[in-house]
């Protein structure tokens, strides 16, 4: 049985209802316990939760240090191209927005490499648009052959690929995936993107099956928070994740939080998340899933993440632009986001040490 699948048999509860009939009872009866069950964990999802932040941060943390140590895994994101075909409404790079659309050749790709490189990072995020005629399967292929030279990781941030697909680029060097639902509920999902491959919500929501079953090592994936309540947004995040976990054992699997950022075209979000309730979704989910990668990126600001790491947060971004070859300065271009910590690699690592955290530019499962 797909998520998909296993959502429909779920969905029949009524989230929205469920989360306001639990009391401080349910919370503190769920941080007794070591193992959480799905019911804990809407509880620790739930308004009822948000006076025992305090109660939660100190197991969160634990849990974090048990199972990750006092680490921090950094990377940065690579965009090689802006073309999409999609509308989604809360994109600066939708179809309709009249911007300078950028697709980078090998050597452009190289030289973004070389400048990365010099930092010291190893784990690497490529990004496209969804256009399958401007970066078709073979470009990337080559683009992460190239990559491979320089980085022992390279991540996917890319349009859904069908699972022969995914191996193709796994045997080209690509070991990670990250895809982003966007937004769990389908209604809401399907009027944000009007126009596109991307309105089919089924073939989106089941592409880390696809990957997992490619072989894929890391497997990243999370709502976009803003689009719709948060409180059920994540509590499918956690459910998706856990449904993974159970069907890729040997799968590396993370949760991003990012929250919607001001970009070109200006979408407002409908559902806005403030700093507490994205604490109380990370650390939620860091009791729920203690085995889970957390990863908050630039978006949000440099005080917040510092603030955010003895949470249980896992990895972060550093050095980070949204612009198609933003890593080189000659590049110039409209970014898909507004970036809010523009701190390089080596501050992070400053801000690491300061808080008794060690910066890590290689996972251990590649050491060697």
């Amino acid at each position: 049985m797909s998520f998909y699948e296993e959502k429909k048999l779920l969905a029949s509860t009524e989230l929205e209802k469920t989360f306001h009939r639990i009391t401080a009872n349910d919370v503190l009866r769920a941080l007794e316990k070591r193992t959480l069950s799905r019911a804990d964990f809407l509880a620790l999802l739930a308004p009822a939760a948000g006076d025992f932040l305090e109660e939660m941060a100190g197991p969160a943390n634990e849990s974090a240090t048990r199972y990750f140590g006092r680490n921090i895994l950094l990377y940065t994101p690579l965009y090689l191209s802006n073309y999409c075909v999609n509308q989604c409404l809360y994109c600066g790079f939708n179809v309709t927005h009249r911007i300078n659309r950028q697709k980078l050749d090998l050597e452009e790709i190289r030289e973004e490499a070389l400048t990365i490189a010099q930092t010291g990072l190893q784990h690497i995020l490529i990004l496209t648009g969804e256009s399958r005629q401007h970066t078709p399967v073979a470009y990337i292929r080559e683009a992460v052959s190239l990559l491979k030279e320089y980085f022992a990781s390279i991540s996917l941030e890319i349009y859904p690929l069908e699972t022969a697909e995914y191996a193709e680029l796994i045997a080209a060097g690509a070991d990670g995936l990250t895809i982003y639902q966007e937004v769990y509920d389908e209604d809401v999902y399907q009027k944000l993107h009007p126009q596109g491959p991307k309105q089919n919500y089924q073939f989106r929501l089941e592409t880390p099956e696809r990957s997992g079953q490619a072989g894929m090592r890391t497997i990243n994936i999370g709502p976009l928070l803003g689009l719709a309540n948060w409180r059920t947004e994540a509590f499918w995040a956690g459910m998706h994740c856990f449904y993974l976990q159970k069907k890729f054992p040997e799968v590396e699997l993370s949760i991003s939080l990012p929250r919607l950022r001001p970009h070109y075209g200006g979408y407002e979000p409908d559902f806005p998340v403030s700093d507490r309730e994205l604490v109380q979704i990370i650390l939620a989910l860091r009791l729920f899933l203690p085995r889970v990668g957390i990863t908050i990126s630039t978006r949000e600001k440099a005080t917040l993440r510092d603030n955010l790491i003895p949470l249980g947060v896992t990895k972060m971004s550093a050095g980070s632009s949204t612009r198609v070859g933003g890593h080189t300065p000659y590049q110039e271009g409209t970014g898909q986001f507004e970036i809010a910590d523009q701190r390089t690699v080596p501050q992070m690592q400053e801000v690491l040490a300061a808080k008794g955290y060690k910066a890590i530019f290689k996972d251990w499962h590649l050491l060697g």
